[in-house]
């Protein structure tokens, strides 16, 4: 199970970005906490419609929305925590993640049973670390996604047709 609890969004397309991903990826569910993003969520940015099929819920506390058999992984910038490359993700997860402007509180970080951090130069914005952990847990076979012509066929968009080219083997 992969679930996502985000920290006071700054804003409700970060929101629709982190659904669209949660699709992408086949997370289960998505929570967030704060007000900032509520109050223009009519605008969200989640183009595939994901919300229809993944949980998106409001909530006061994430660590109230914690199953019991998952582990808590914090993805903050906070030292002594473990690169995502070298993170090995559970079978059964929360992520939780700070706001852009902000960071996790220091209970939340404390309840945590990893703390990892993708590291670049400079921090990347909310959707797009939501979308770089959640395919780091794909890319080291710990995803639900099976790759195949299939999958491809079912996820491109339908004005895509591009098809690798036959080539000789001289």
């Amino acid at each position: 199970m992969i679930q996502i609890g985000l920290t006071n969004p700054k804003s409700p397309s970060n929101i629709g970005a982190v659904m669209r991903a949660a699709g992408c990826y086949q997370a289960d569910a998505v929570f967030y906490t704060g007000e900032r993003a509520q109050r223009g969520m009519k605008y969200h940015t989640d183009t595939k419609n994901v919300a229809s099929q993944i949980p998106l819920q409001a909530v006061d506390c994430l660590l109230e929305q914690v199953p019991a058999d998952a582990k808590l992984v914090c993805i903050e910038l906070v030292e002594g925590a473990t690169p995502l490359p070298q993170f090995v993700h559970p079978d059964n997860a929360f992520y939780i993640l700070g706001p852009e402007d902000g960071s996790l509180s220091q209970a939340v970080v404390d309840r945590a049973d990893a703390v990892v951090y993708v590291p670049t130069v400079g921090c990347m914005n909310l959707a797009a670390t939501v979308n770089v952990v959640l395919y780091d847990r794909l890319a080291k076979g710990q995803g639900k996604v099976e790759a195949s012509d299939a999958l491809i066929r079912q996820s491109r968009d339908t004005n895509n047709s591009v098809s690798i080219a036959a080539r000789s083997s001289d």
